[in-house]
């Protein structure tokens, strides 16, 4: 594979820097169970300033942190200290003091009502507690715009203390959840994420340049965030997430590089076994990488905040479910990834997949916003093509 792929995988790269619209940098890489087979970088890390672009840079990952919060949770399931089943405010008392909003009343006023089922950890997980982005949600925007709800980005308590979109199980729906999953985590081990993290997660997995708090090793490879204009231009951002966080954000808080997460991919590639240590049960991987969402299907995200996210979607017009805590597509995708595959993104336009049928996966490191960005996005669709079209050859041969 190696030859073919790695010259049609360097120009996937090398085309989405020089194209236009173009992205200012990437980082792309896929492994097999034991090792990268191909690691790549083009472009600038930001646009205003002459760094090129390096396999090692250091990007906000966003939310490709969920699936570590969901291996966090994964393990006090192993440990029998959390059941996924149990009412979600047994270990987090604050959700159970969450509403239902039904709309709002002539004054514009919230009208809520109290949710007809307990939030679960399972829930949160497979996001169908309720919970809801205000970039994703007309409600959440307009609570927001009218109401002061402040953003998740501000990494508060505070932006987590929302009222639920439906019911508790009723629907999918992408938001907050993992958030509350990290909430979880710190009230059953009395520590902070990141803590648990760093000794549970990083350590055996020798993700040594991943934390929620920015150091100067990595900010001095941190890849820029860029904001896309409506002419397809692209303006460099001084965006970085709160220091010193109130609340470490296990939906979107990590900062990492592409190959430290490659390391994680690995562990699931692997079932549960990382490069130093053992960090999930292979049965656990097993049980986790099953459809959770029963009949109930992945929606399409809408673009509600033009400057954070476009209109977005996986594979449309095909079905995906949600495993813990994972996008699972039903069906073989356009790219050729299998069905039952896993994988997921984040807002800043990264993306990654996890093939455990093959034993392959990647991921694609752009910083862009909005999301759902169409020169990341279709490049990041051609690099796994690339891949998968490389593989078939080397099964044909």
């Amino acid at each position: 594979m190696s030859t073919g792929f790695n010259a049609s995988a360097n120009a996937v790269l090398d085309g989405v820097v020089a194209s236009n619209p173009r992205v200012p940098g990437v980082v792309a890489m896929v492994t097999d169970r034991h090792r990268n087979i191909y690691e790549g970088a083009a472009g600038k890390r930001r646009l205003d300033q002459a760094a090129e672009m390096t396999t090692d840079s250091a990007f906000a990952i966003f939310s490709t942190t969920k699936a570590i919060t969901g291996t966090a949770i994964l393990q006090l399931v192993e440990q029998g200290k959390l059941d996924l089943d149990a009412p979600a405010r047994t270990y987090a008392p604050d959700i159970g003091k969450l509403q239902v909003i039904e709309g709002f009343d002539a004054k514009g006023e919230p009208r809520l009502r109290p949710p007809k089922r307990d939030v679960t950890t399972r829930m949160l997980m497979t996001h169908t507690a309720g919970f809801g982005y205000d970039f994703f949600s007309h409600t959440y925007n307009r609570l927001a715009q009218e109401k002061g709800q402040p953003s998740v980005i501000t990494s508060s308590k505070a932006s987590l203390m929302t009222p639920l979109l439906f019911d508790p199980g009723d629907k999918w729906e992408y938001g907050t959840n993992l958030d509350w999953c990290g909430q979880i985590v710190e009230a059953i081990t009395g520590k902070r994420l990141g803590e648990v993290f760093k000794t549970r997660i990083f350590e055996p997995l020798g993700m040594n340049d991943t934390s929620f708090d920015l150091t100067d090793a990595m900010r001095s490879k941190l890849a820029g965030v860029h904001a896309r204009g409506s002419d397809g231009s692209l303006t460099p951002m001084d965006f970085e997430l709160p220091a010193n966080p109130e609340v470490h954000m296990g939906g979107h808080g990590l900062y990492a590089t592409v190959g430290d997460y490659m390391r994680f991919i690995r562990m699931w590639l692997n079932d549960g076994a990382g490069d130093n240590g053992r960090v999930l049960k292979p049965e656990t991987v097993r049980m986790a990488a099953q459809n959770h969402l029963g009949d109930r299907k992945v929606t399409a995200l809408p673009g509600v905040i033009p400057s954070l996210s476009n209109d977005a979607e996986f594979f449309p017009g095909q079905s995906k479910s949600w495993a813990l805590t994972f996008m699972i597509n039903d069906e073989q995708a356009p790219t050729g990834r299998p069905a039952g595959a896993l994988g997921w993104a984040g807002l800043a336009n990264l993306f990654y997949w996890i093939d455990r049928a093959n034993g392959f996966g990647g991921f694609w490191a752009t910083q862009i916003l909005p999301f759902g960005d169409p020169a990341s996005f279709v490049g990041y669709l051609n690099f796994e093509t690339a891949f998968y079209d490389s593989l078939k050859l080397r099964k044909a041969g």
